[in-house]
């Protein structure tokens, strides 16, 4: 990852040009909203702290909730890990997943969807991705730390059926993605393992096929909008998840 935040370069951009629809092409360039939106992401300031050749902050953030509400974001996400999978030789699309949460502090001011995460003491949101082998992202489902994994799990699995996944077969996941998360892996037609290490083992063993996901969460780092999360809507989070990673797959096209 760059030290630095860097804008798009000509062929990231014609990249991920066709995913983004603009309503006011008189007014604003699309490219300069994307930049906009990943610098806020890359350095954590405030929306109102954009300046210099970037658009108003009202445009860049009307254009960041359309594309947190309609889906764009994970589309640009799920698709450049389809194409990342093509560069490395590999199928599109994926036979297993692995899935796993976050627990994340939520900003003061975030009252909505919000809860303590009992186990780790955390006050905040809890962040869902499922990811295939190589760590590149598929689904993003952002909710209460309160909520258990297995329910808020259903919502990625709702997401993978809707990208249609027609080799995924096995999803990986710790004991807290049983019972009614498996129950319904197994509706759509997939398979839930959630075999744990033997007990004898001590310290961090990695799981087979388990442990790139704990990686994934640890790229995420390098985003200080993600820091906590400072997003009055989860819709806004997930957004945000869904271009940093979309983000550090760009870098892979330059």
């Amino acid at each position: 990852m760059a030290s630095e935040f860097r804008r798009l370069t000509d062929h990231q951009w014609e990249v991920i040009k066709p995913f983004l629809k603009n309503n006011k092409p008189k007014r604003l360039l699309l490219r300069d909203v994307i930049d906009a939106i990943r610098r806020i992401n890359r350095t954590g300031m405030q929306w109102r702290d954009l300046e210099g050749d970037y658009p108003k902050w009202q445009s860049v953030y009307y254009y960041h909730r359309k594309w947190s509400l309609d889906g764009t974001s994970k589309l640009i996400m799920s698709a450049l890990s389809s194409m990342e999978r093509l560069e490395c030789g590999r199928r599109d699309t994926p036979s297993l997943l692995a899935v796993d949460s976050q627990s994340v502090k939520a900003a003061p001011c975030i009252k909505e969807d919000r809860g303590i995460d009992g186990n780790k003491k955390i006050n905040g949101r809890k962040r869902h991705i499922a990811v295939d082998t190589m760590g590149l992202p598929w689904a993003v489902h952002v909710g209460p730390a309160s909520q258990h994994d297995g329910e808020a799990g259903l919502e990625l699995l709702h997401a993978l059926d809707a990208l249609g996944l027609e080799r995924l077969e096995l999803i990986r996941a710790d004991s807290a993605y049983g019972g009614v998360f498996k129950e319904g892996a197994v509706w759509y037609g997939w398979q839930v393992d959630t075999t744990q290490m033997p007990p004898t083992e001590k310290g961090f063993v990695p799981q087979k096929n388990r442990w790139q996901v704990e990686r994934s969460f640890a790229w995420l780092n390098g985003y200080r909008r993600l820091s906590k999360d400072y997003e009055k809507k989860t819709s806004s989070a997930e957004a945000f998840i869904a271009l940093a990673f979309a983000d550090m797959i760009l870098a892979r096209f330059d």
